[in-house]
């Protein structure tokens, strides 16, 4: 009987260092309650439920992140972690689970560490994509763009597959502000979320015919592999013949069988601090206070602060973090920029 189910596959990697000084390499924003009670990760293995239809997650992390990882699983015993040697980027991590699954299972790779809203919504757009993945289609989630950003790549649909699929016509990488502002006009345009349904032998076939090698040393690793529990741990030395390469770059952009289904979610890549901003929402001026903080005639102003009290009086467009004893200071628009400060960003 063929396996109706659909497999989660949730990436845990990266240091989150766009989240600093909350977010640290030690404990990156997917192990974080950032919006709600529930991390990041906590909240991306809760929409996989079993009861909708989803099988027990397939988590592929580093051991930088394993003790995070089984601690959030929160005993689920089915749950299976893939534990990988070193970083290699998601086309390598998706290969890993792919050659853990039998060939028709349906994934879906989801990243860890965005927010969804309308879980319904995520559900029902999951059901569509495997639908699509089931007659051999890749399929990427599009997301509804509801604003010209540039800090994303975009998909542009194609012709209809059936009621709720289409073909992508192309991926375009992330684009300027002109146009950004065009795509959103055009209504033809939608952000690529980085949340894939496939089934695996279908990405394996895929890896095969546009990576061979990076196909060949995940083959390898699993194949020298060694379960431990719960765990499974690739070949160190094959995995570290891999070349670091996304998933997108890798394989959709490249197949002919590239599908989207369009995603209304709630969706947040959570991406930076001003994004965070966006998806906890703020007062009747825009503000938002975590912790100890006052703030005085202030617009879109978001404070977060684990101890010291914070003042802040006039300002409009403004970030004030506190964590320990580091402090930010950003524009909302400068937000962007906090990957690129120096050394404490990394500790």
């Amino acid at each position: 009987m063929t396996d109706q189910q659909i497999h989660p596959v949730i990436l845990c990697g990266g240091s989150g260092t766009r989240l600093w000084p909350r977010s640290r390499a030690v404990r990156p924003k997917p192990f974080l309650p950032l919006v709600g009670e529930q991390t990041l990760f906590e909240q991306t293995v809760a929409r996989c439920d079993r009861d909708a239809g989803f099988a027990a997650p397939i988590v592929v992390t580093g051991t930088a992140h394993l003790e995070h990882v089984e601690a959030q699983l929160a005993g689920d015993r089915e749950a299976r972690v893939i534990v990988e040697p070193s970083a290699r980027n998601t086309a390598a991590a998706i290969a890993l689970a792919a050659l853990r699954l039998p060939a028709d299972a349906v994934m879906l790779v989801c990243p860890s560490d965005h927010h969804i809203a309308d879980c319904a919504a995520f559900q029902a757009a999951a059901r569509a994509a495997a639908e699509l993945a089931r007659q051999g289609w890749l399929v990427s989630f599009g997301i509804a763009a509801t604003a010209p950003e540039t800090g994303f790549g975009y998909l542009e649909q194609g012709e209809a597959i059936d009621a709720t699929g289409f073909k992508v016509a192309r991926f375009v990488e992330k684009p300027d502000r002109t146009r950004a502002e065009q795509f959103l006009a055009s209504g033809g345009y939608a952000w690529n979320g980085g949340i894939f349904a496939f089934r695996a032998g279908t990405f394996l076939d895929e890896l095969a015919a546009h990576r061979p090698e990076i196909a060949a040393h995940a083959r390898a690793a699993v194949a020298k592999g060694r379960e431990q529990g719960a765990e499974f741990h690739p070949d160190a030395a094959e995995f570290a013949q891999i070349a670091s390469e996304s998933v997108d770059y890798a394989v959709m952009e490249n197949t002919a069988r590239a599908a989207m289904v369009s995603a209304q979610m709630g969706w947040s890549d959570i991406g930076n601090w001003e994004a965070l901003h966006t998806a906890r929402g703020g007062d009747d001026h825009g503000n938002t206070v975590i912790g100890n903080a006052e703030l005085v005639d202030c617009r879109n102003v978001l404070v977060e602060s684990d101890g010291p009290r914070v003042s802040v009086i006039g300002l409009d467009n403004v970030v004030v973090v506190v964590d320990g004893d580091d402090v930010l200071v950003t524009t909302r628009a400068g937000a962007q920029l906090v990957g690129k400060l120096g050394g404490a960003v990394n500790q």
